[in-house]
């Protein structure tokens, strides 16, 4: 089937992955960090400033965890030297899902408060 002009193999793009995946974990930070909150500025705002806050919200949310996994690419050890096994699990779970999810929550955060602030 590859002698078919035009044909192409798929293309495995991580980065499309990842903003599938940080958009849904965005939208649903943001839907509740927009309906649960109990702030005084969350909870007079009416319903078109609190809808424009998670849209702007979950965007910046998918903004900030991609520049977190930009951060993660750059800044990340190639090897880790801890005191034990527990040691190494938990930095290897940080390294691998920990500035992407401290970038969506400051884009979260960022994106609700300038509305709704």
């Amino acid at each position: 089937m590859n002698d078919i002009e035009g044909s192409r193999p798929p293309e495995n793009n991580p980065l499309k992955k990842s903003i599938i995946i940080w958009g849904c974990v965005s939208t649903a930070l943001a839907l509740i960090m927009v309906t649960s909150n109990n702030s005084a500025m969350v909870l007079g705002a009416s319903f078109g400033a609190k809808l424009l806050a998670f849209i702007l919200g979950a965007s910046l949310g998918v903004v900030g965890a991609i520049l977190g996994d930009a951060i993660r690419r750059f800044a990340a050890p190639d090897i880790m030297l801890t005191s034990g096994m527990g040691s190494l699990i938990w930095q290897k779970i940080f390294w691998r899902i920990g500035p992407q999810s401290i970038g969506c929550f400051i884009g979260i955060s960022l994106g609700a408060s300038l509305v709704l602030g």
